[in-house]
């Protein structure tokens, strides 16, 4: 049987399945879902198109999802996050269809899209990292909604999307926003990101962090553990925000709090995860001292406003892998990391298997309770079921060889009274 795909090379295969199978060591979560699935087979018959980063990570939560009886057909979230050996071996070694190649350019990249989405009969289940399968179907292929149950998205930029265009009443089915899950957030974007972008960088640059000033924009859960991360290495942060409860948090959690303009002629790197458009514009490279390092690990490439900065150079030149320099007419340099891509992947691996297998937990719990409820949510943006979160937590502490208290009968009733005093 020929498994539609569009890879690389399908003799990367083996050396793929052997790091799939390392990443699996690490996702002991993931593993035992993947076991219970194989008896249970409770997504027998259904039909996901997904659209992840394909890592190795990616690659386990997709045999779990074909463990439990899906037929899965996988692109790529983002061009530099492919990892081709693992795209190679989920075709050749576990015989999932995927479309997804290191580098590919933009037509490459929406032409995967559609042959993720093109499943015989049409798919029933999305799952996004960034809403680029919902934005398709809602915009080129509406003909494929009907067939729809429900979906599910992976990230903060991606939940942002959807809920607008929920309040406009545009989107046409239940989206479960797997980033919001207390064991997403908490743990993937804080210590996922925050290790995974201090990785890519030190992989492309090779500095020193320590002494550094270091600008992160945006202090939301992976502005958190990007400035932890920072500081534990040495680096002096300043943190840059427009929330002024996050800014405060910043504050009270020891970091130096301004607005860009007055960080970009301190910071010797800066690097946004704010979610947002050009946080990093013309006027602040204007100010940045020579040498500057500028990165994204936000998930679209539009946090630096990167015409802005081909613009102001007279020449760019790339000095070594994920590095361009761009000379300024005065003289002074600015380096862009990952072509202001998501530098924890392009430069890097991405998050670690440990925290990626409750987040990907969590996308293999929740598709299995929309195709369990399907046709019975309305089309909103919807939070993961708690019992699916606190489960998730619980397996994950078991695998851990961890253990904690549980209520007593005496606590409970307490904690349900309103008339027992103190």
């Amino acid at each position: 049987m020929t498994i539609p795909h569009d890879v690389k090379d399908l003799s990367l295969a083996p050396a793929g399945r052997v790091r799939i199978e390392w990443a699996e060591r690490q996702m002991p979560v993931l593993r035992r879902i993947r076991e219970r699935f194989a008896k249970e087979k409770p997504l027998a018959g259904l039909r996901i198109s997904a659209c992840l980063h394909v890592t190795t990570e990616t690659a386990n939560l997709a045999r779990t999802l074909a463990a439990g009886g899906a037929q899965v057909r996988l692109c790529a979230s983002n061009p530099l996050s492919t990892q081709d050996a693992a795209a190679a071996a989920l075709v050749e070694s576990f015989g999932i269809p995927v479309f997804a190649r290191h580098g590919v350019d933009g037509e490459g990249y929406y032409r995967h899209i559609t042959a993720a989405l093109s499943h015989p009969g049409g798919p029933q289940v999305t799952m996004d990292d960034g809403a680029d399968l919902v934005s398709t179907l809602h915009s080129k292929l509406p003909e494929l909604l009907k067939g729809i149950v429900g979906g599910t998205e992976e990230t903060t930029t991606g939940v942002i999307r959807l809920r607008s265009m929920a309040a406009e009443g545009a989107l046409r089915y239940p989206i479960v926003a797997v980033n919001d899950a207390q064991t997403k957030h908490l743990f993937d974007n804080r210590y996922g990101t925050g290790q995974s972008t201090l990785d890519g960088i030190l992989r492309a640059t090779n500095v020193l962090l320590a002494g550094q000033r270091l600008v992160v924009a945006g202090y939301g859960w992976c502005g958190r553990g990007l400035a932890m991360r920072a500081r534990g290495m040495g680096s002096i942060v300043i943190v840059t925000e427009v929330d002024p409860v996050r800014a405060l948090e910043a504050v009270m959690d020891g970091f130096e709090v301004m607005p860009m303009a007055q960080a970009a002629p301190l910071g010797d790197l800066f690097i946004t995860v704010t979610g947002d458009k050009h946080v990093i514009r013309a006027e602040h490279f204007e100010r940045m001292k020579d040498g500057a390092v500028v990165c994204n690990s936000g998930h679209f490439d539009i946090e630096v406003d990167i015409p802005a900065l081909e613009k102001m150079a007279l020449r760019k030149s790339p000095l070594r892998p994920n590095v361009d320099q761009y000379e300024l007419a005065d003289g002074r340099r600015v380096f862009l990391l990952a072509e202001g891509r998501l530098v924890n992947l392009a430069a890097a691996e991405g998050h670690p298997p440990t925290v990626m297998d409750m987040s990907f937990a969590n996308q293999a719990l929740c598709t299995e309770w929309l195709w369990r409820g399907a046709g019975k949510l309305p089309p909103q943006v919807h939070p993961v079921p708690r019992e699916i979160d606190d489960g998730i937590a619980k397996l994950k502490l078991a695998c851990m060889g961890r253990e904690i208290d549980v209520l007593t009968p005496e606590q409970v009733a307490y904690l349900k009274s309103w008339q027992e005093g103190t």
